[in-house]
């Protein structure tokens, strides 16, 4: 030891190197994170459903409503809702209500009798808190403009789902058994060579959504379903939604969950339309919530279950986005990503 000297010491003697070393520092980690995400939780969901808000309602109207009376009804409707009802004239209701059909507008006003009477047809189907929130601003703004008003649901929801809920719920499963069931496989089954991965998790997917349309359809009586068509989507959610943390596992490793949860759990679901719908979202969840997962599920499975030759393209290439890109990120750096099998040398190459 040289004069005077002493032994500098180790690293491993040291508090901080020592916490890194060891498992309390994942863990303390994790109890940040958990923290953190459940106040986000209920912040987000608190957010987008506790108080839903008139932002954009697009409604239709026929009849003559350029009349004095029809004009002072349309400006209360107008000011009931803070001005967020975007009225758009029809030339007949025949063609009000196929925009009805194509979800274009969420109500048809007629005006009648030269504005003393109006017929407001609602959606309920399109939405029920949007039928609500249209039906009482029509039927006070008849009382303050001594018009006469009607209310009918030209589309109501089914018997066993009252409040509309029924699509979300399931839309939910699909979504979290579909990443819960990928981070099974990444545990359990780690062994999968990259396309064995997609093969099992298109296998639980398919009967995942098949177990989920069975069981509120045909064991619950809840929705009256179009089997083959909801099975399927329900079942490209499972896929689409599994893939993503399969995406995500490729990239950032043991951390994936955080932007899976983010994505799919505190976005995605409050921004689906499922639970509120779109026009009563806070405007930037209603505009992001199209284009994720969850959003699309619904968006599909909705159009299937009460507009029916109505479906539209956009949903399903929305979710066939999401999975073709989570496959192509995962197959081209599958090297990143833990598990699959080691390759057995050729008997030539020994």
């Amino acid at each position: 030891m040289p004069h005077g000297g002493h032994d500098e010491p180790s690293p491993r003697g040291r508090p901080w190197p020592r916490f890194k070393e060891s498992p309390f520092l994942p863990a303390t980690v994790l109890v940040l994170i958990l923290g953190a995400a459940a106040g986000l939780f209920a912040w987000s969901y608190t957010y987008a459903m506790a108080n839903p808000t008139p932002r954009s309602i697009p409604a239709a109207v026929v009849g003559p409503y350029q009349e004095p009376r029809g004009r002072a009804f349309l400006a209360g409707v107008e000011e009931a809702l803070n001005a967020s009802v975007k009225v758009r004239p029809y030339a007949g209701p025949a063609a009000a209500r196929a925009a009805v059909e194509e979800q274009e507008v969420f109500g048809i006003f007629e005006v009648r009798d030269g504005g003393r009477s109006v017929v407001l047809d609602v959606s309920a189907a399109s939405g029920a808190s949007v039928a609500e929130v249209l039906s009482e601003a029509a039927l006070g703004a008849g009382e303050r403009t001594g018009v006469r008003v009607t209310v009918r649901d030209v589309n109501p929801l089914q018997p066993g789902d009252p409040r509309g809920l029924a699509i979300f719920y399931v839309s939910l499963a699909a979504v979290i058994i579909g990443f819960v069931g990928s981070i099974q496989l990444s545990v359990h089954a780690r062994a999968l060579n990259p396309l064995e991965r997609i093969a099992f998790t298109a296998a639980y997917a398919l009967l995942g959504g098949f177990a989920i349309a069975a069981a509120v359809d045909w064991l619950l009586g809840t929705l009256d379903l179009p089997f083959t068509e909801s099975w399927l989507i329900l079942a490209l959610t499972m896929f689409t939604s599994g893939m993503v943390f399969t995406l995500f596992n490729t990239l950032i490793g043991r951390w994936a969950m955080l932007p899976t949860w983010g994505l799919m759990v505190l976005v995605g679901n409050p921004s689906s339309g499922g639970a509120v719908s779109w026009p009563l979202l806070p405007s930037p969840l209603g505009a992001i919530g199209r284009w994720l997962p969850p959003g699309a599920s619904v968006n599909a499975q909705h159009t299937a279950v009460y507009f029916p030759g109505h479906q539209h393209a956009f949903p399903f290439l929305v979710l066939a986005g999401w999975s073709l890109l989570s496959c192509a990120v995962f197959l081209t750096w599958s090297h990143r990503h833990p598990g699959g099998r080691a390759r057995q040398p050729s008997p030539a190459a020994s």
